[in-house]
């Protein structure tokens, strides 16, 4: 799948947690909720839509659209995406259908909108909408926009834990747990998790460990001892090592040239050699605000590890 890079500053909320679930286990979520569509190529295109309808930007934050070919009729053709993500029970089918007028008009092709509802209540007394009365036709009357609707409450975590998918597993935490014991459900996931450890590039594992994180529904000491006892500890070193290393190399580069344009303007070497210093502590620095934001790194130890660097930086400046 060809993604766009998803906003890791604050991740650690109901929309971007499903949004990055979704975007790193496309494959996974049409397999496990829909078996029967067969799907081509895709992309994500939230960019592109916010790109086009920008004063739409802060309301599109649980919204997902992905450019997909889809079998129709025994051939795959062009289709847009709109998942919907809600942690509450409400009517969206207003929201829904007005989304998919623009997604149309963006790339003028069939829309196929999904909302996905992620809240705490294990049943509801009531359903929601999955369609919306957009028009009139003489003969036909009323015309609908029909939507699928996901609840997560609907499966059971006892069985999604036993899914190969690591996607499964990952949703056993907000599916129905009743009769399943939360720490050993947790346990079960890390377990599983640590057992695929070498399977899982790092953005993977920083998502594993913000979901668990998120959706563990334990005490901190508990959710603590059941990752030790799993180990989950060395791998969270690991992460945090390898956004770090990121972080220096972003720095390297952009101080590269900021340094070699300095320089060349002054005609001084110094420069480059000083913006590199520069954009090495400040990737440094970035890094280290985007893992606390993110709940990997604890308050003491994030103050502990930037002051230095900031003192650093004003002394070079």
């Amino acid at each position: 799948m060809e993604t766009e890079e998803l906003s890791q500053e604050n991740p650690k909320s109901h929309d971007s947690l499903f949004k990055w679930l979704i975007a790193a286990f496309t494959d996974d979520f049409f397999a496990h909720y829909f078996p029967d569509i067969k799907t081509g190529k895709y992309t994500c295109i939230d960019k592109e839509f916010i790109s086009k309808y920008e004063a739409l930007k802060e309301s599109l934050k649980a919204d997902m659209f992905i450019a997909i070919e889809i079998e129709i009729n025994g051939k795959l053709q062009d289709v847009v995406i709109h998942i919907e993500h809600e942690s509450k029970k409400r009517d969206m089918s207003k929201r829904v259908f007005r989304y998919l007028c623009y997604a149309w008009l963006l790339k003028e092709k069939p829309v196929w909108s999904i909302v996905i509802y992620a809240d705490n209540s294990t049943k509801w007394r009531s359903s929601v909408p999955d369609s919306f009365v957009y028009g009139f036709h003489s003969k036909n009357k009323e015309q609908h926009h029909k939507f699928d609707i996901i609840r997560i409450k609907d499966e059971k975590s006892k069985d999604l834990i036993k899914k190969h998918s690591l996607m499964c597993k990952l949703l056993a935490l907000k599916a129905d747990d009743k009769g399943t014991d939360r720490k050993e459900l947790i346990g079960a996931i890390l377990k599983s998790i640590a057992d695929m450890e070498y399977e899982m590039n790092d953005h993977i594992k920083l998502l594993v460990l913000q979901w668990i994180d998120f959706y563990s529904n334990v005490s901190p000491e508990i959710l603590s001892n059941i990752k030790e006892e799993v180990d989950m500890f060395s791998t969270a070193a690991t992460i945090t090592e390898h956004y770090l290393n990121q972080g220096i190399a972003r720095g390297e580069k952009r101080g590269i040239a900021k340094g070699r344009k300095r320089g060349i303007a002054e005609g001084e070497k110094r420069g480059i050699a000083e913006g590199e210093k520069r954009g090495i502590i400040k990737g440094k620095i970035e890094n280290l605000a985007s893992l606390y934001s993110q709940g990997i790194l604890p308050k003491t130890k994030y103050n502990e590890m930037v002051n230095p660097l900031q003192r650093e930086l004003g002394r070079i400046s």
